[in-house]
This record gives structure tokens, C-alpha cells and sequence, in this order.
């Protein structure tokens, strides 16, 4: 994939308030810890998390994205009568139906003849909706759009926690550790034709996606059923299996970026800085090692952030701007994988 008339207007996010850290974590844990023989500080130790953050009990996932979305739209120049297209992406829905999108775009009041409407793809879901957008404007289907997520890990690492202490076995632990990494967070992305701007800043410039969908069982979040007191209910249950998640992410993601350099047109030391999904340390320095980027070129916000699934890359983006680690005429990188599994990497003249 190829742009000639993509900008990324703006990045906006929103934070939540409650503050929780591994050693918490490790407390509410500390039977298990024991019978299992798991010293202390090892959460902290395997993932490379101090902390994350979780939304109030009973938050909405729309104001989140609403939150984002007013802040991205606020100085750019772009009304939000003008976006032909408002795209919701993240892994968390408030229903089945309708889209949750419908929802954010109703307050905002967007165009009425915009496209409205869900994208799921994991943790890759924000960048399928921003390249839904800029194959659009590309086509000169529109001028603006607008991308949306927000993520709430309370409730499915809450319920892990239950399940870990109920059933405390070595098994369970190791495929359930990785879902005590999740985080929550909202972001908006505002992409346009460049016309609301003389700056034409942050010019997408292409990218390229690859899948191995014969792994989808590796990493798994969705609806269990199960037996209580005769009754059939149903529990949300996430399973990963790590080391093979990592093992098969890093060999997708290098197949992923020696075609993406050439699509962009890019050799790996003309990349200036790039900013990952954020998993946690190992992922981190075994994705960094095996594309032979320098550390230093990354940017990370999971020490103090966690995994927030679709708005870790585009909300460190954010940070990384504000921090001015981004800066202008920068050659930046995204990449992005997610459960699948799928890669996506998008190249952007900051």
C-alpha cells in the first residue's frame, strides 16, 4: 500500500484514573504466589510493568473515545461536521450491536452522511481503521475521518484474578499471566487530505500487512461457557500462550518489515524512530534485536501504561510527540501485531 495525500491531522488521547501496579497485583495474588512457590516481584520482573491504568468501575467505553476524539478535533482546524468517516476499533464494544461508533459519532455530530461503523482486529485494529481512511481519501472519497478506540482491562483481569485463585494451578498461571499485563486508555486519530493545513505534517507514506492465521489459537479473549448451581452461565476468558506467541510474532514481524522497507522504500538505519505495539520487555527487545533496530530509536510507554491492545500504538505515538521525541521530517515506523496472527506496519514522514 502506497499514499500520495494522507496526513495524520492529529493524535489525542485519554487516561484513566485509577493507577494500579504489579506489586497490587502481586498482593490480591499472594496465595497462589505461595502455593505455586512464585517469589515476589516476579510480575514485575517477567513483563518489565511498574503499573497500569484502569477506568472507574461502570465507565463507558464511548466517553472514553469521545474524551480522545474532542481533543483530536480541537485546534485542527477540521469540524466534526466534516468527517465523512468515524470508525470505532477497539477489542472492547459497549454491545453487539449497534457499533459503537454510532455512539461517538452521535455526540460529536459528525456528518450524516459519513460511514460509521466497528473494525476488530485484535490489537491491530486502530491501524486497519486508519488505512480503511486513507485508502479513501487516496481515492478522493473524502477529506477527513476519524479513528476511535477505547480499551477497559478492569473486568477480564479482575475475573482472571478469580479464576487464578480458585484454581490454583501451575497450568492456568502460565496462560493466564500475560492478561495481568492489560491496561486501559482511549485515543482518537484524525486523518485528512491535508487540505486544513499548511503544514502537511505526518504524511503517511505506505506500509504493508501480513497474517499467519494458522496461530489464531494462541492468544484468545472472548465468552466461556460454564456450570454454577445447575445454571449455564457464561464468563469472559482470555488464554495466551506466550512463548510461542513471541516466538511466531517476531518471525511474522521480521517477514513484515523486510517487505514493508521496500513498499516505503526505506533501509533499516534511514528509520529514525519507531513506535511499537507495547506488550512488555521481552517482546520489546526480541522485536527490536531481530529487525536490527537500535533501542534507542524506540519509543515505550508499557512500563508505566501496560498493554492497552489497540490504543498502546497510536497513544505512545501521542506521548512520544508531546515528549518531542517525534520531531518534524522524522522517518517513523509503526509497527503493529495482534492476535491472529496479524502484522501491520505503517511508514509516516513526521
Amino acid at each position: 500500500m502506497k499514499y500520495t495525500k494522507v496526513h495524520i491531522e492529529a493524535l489525542a488521547y485519554e487516561l484513566p484514573p485509577v493507577v494500579v501496579t504489579s506489586e497490587e497485583l502481586e498482593e490480591r495474588l499472594a496465595p497462589l504466589f505461595k502455593k505455586l512457590h512464585i517469589p515476589s516481584g516476579q510480575l514485575l520482573q517477567w513483563t518489565g510493568i511498574t503499573e497500569r491504568r484502569w477506568w472507574d468501575a461502570g465507565h463507558e467505553l464511548s466517553q472514553g473515545a469521545i474524551a480522545a476524539a474532542r481533543k483530536a478535533l480541537s485546534g485542527s482546524g477540521v469540524p466534526a461536521r466534516d468527517l465523512e468517516a468515524l470508525i470505532y476499533a477497539g477489542v472492547c464494544r459497549e454491545n453487539f450491536e449497534p457499533a459503537t461508533a454510532c455512539r461517538v459519532a452521535a455526540s460529536l455530530g459528525v456528518n450524516p452522511r459519513a460511514s460509521v461503523y466497528d473494525v476488530s482486529n485484535a490489537c491491530l485494529g486502530v491501524l486497519n481503521g486508519i488505512v480503511d481512511i486513507a485508502n479513501r481519501i487516496e481515492l478522493g472519497q473524502l477529506r477527513a475521518g476519524m479513528v476511535v478506540s477505547c480499551e477497559s482491562a478492569r473486568e477480564i483481569v479482575e475475573r482472571t484474578i478469580d479464576r487464578m485463585l480458585e484454581r490454583p494451578e501451575m497450568d492456568l498461571f502460565k496462560s493466564s499471566v500475560a492478561t495481568l499485563t492489560g491496561g486501559s486508555g482511549a485515543v482518537a486519530v484524525l486523518l485528512t487530505d491535508g487540505s486544513y493545513s499548511t503544514s502537511k505534517r505526518r504524511r503517511l507514506l505506505g506500509g504493508e500487512n501480513m497474517a499467519a492465521p494458522e496461530h489464531y489459537g494462541l492468544c484468545r479473549w472472548g465468552l466461556q461457557k460454564m456450570t454454577s448451581l445447575g445454571t449455564h452461565v457464561a464468563t469472559q476468558v482470555m488464554t495466551t500462550d506466550s512463548p510461542l506467541v513471541l516466538k511466531y510474532g517476531v518471525d511474522l514481524g521480521l517477514r513484515t518489515w523486510l517487505s514493508f522497507l521496500g513498499h516505503v522504500g526505506w533501509a533499516t538505519e534511514q528509520v529514525d524512530k519507531v513506535i511499537c505495539h507495547q506488550v512488555g520487555s521481552g517482546h520489546q527487545n526480541s522485536i527490536l534485536k531481530t529487525l536490527g533496530i537500535a533501542p534507542e530509536k524506540d519509543f515505550v510507554t508499557y512500563p508505566y501504561l501496560g498493554n492497552i491492545g489497540t490504543v498502546s500504538l497510536p497513544l505512545t505515538a501521542a506521548l512520544a510527540e508531546e515528549r518531542a521525541f517525534l520531531k518534524a521530517g522524522d522517518r517513523v515506523g509503526f509497527l503493529g501485531i495482534g492476535s491472529g496472527l496479524n502484522c501491520m506496519m505503517l511508514g509516516i514522514e513526521w
